[in-house]
């Protein structure tokens, strides 16, 4: 097994499609595709693809550091205590353990996430 892995759509195989939690959702009802390309199997590290659709809700990372690079779409992301940030097609950002905030998708999203934790 390769211990260097491309992160590329064409080869990732059918998303698991998912919805938002109850208790996190806010407005809208956003539908959300994952392509999962690694998982160390105790959770700890994963990458992937994800996908949302519009709407609105709690982010809370817990013990989580996630990295994102938007691939496309539209966010704002507001941290607690802090303004609304806004992300487009080309932006990374990281949200860092114990981040609480609000997630809005305003155009439908695709990012590229990392998730260690």
């Amino acid at each position: 097994m390769s211990l260097l892995k491309k992160i590329d759509l064409s080869e990732a195989g059918d998303p698991v499609p998912s919805k938002c939690a109850p208790e996190k959702l806010i407005a809208g009802d956003p539908d959300f595709l994952t392509w999962a390309f690694d998982d160390t199997g105790d959770g700890h590290i994963r990458t992937g693809i994800w996908e949302a659709t519009p709407g609105e809700n709690h982010s809370i990372k817990g013990e989580m550091f996630e990295f994102c690079h938007l691939l496309d779409g539209v966010i704002e992301v507001t941290e607690e205590g802090h303004d609304p940030r806004i992300f487009r097609k080309g932006d990374s950002f990281i949200m860092k353990p114990g981040y609480r905030g609000i997630w809005k998708t305003i155009e439908t999203v695709r990012k590229i996430y990392v998730i260690v934790g």
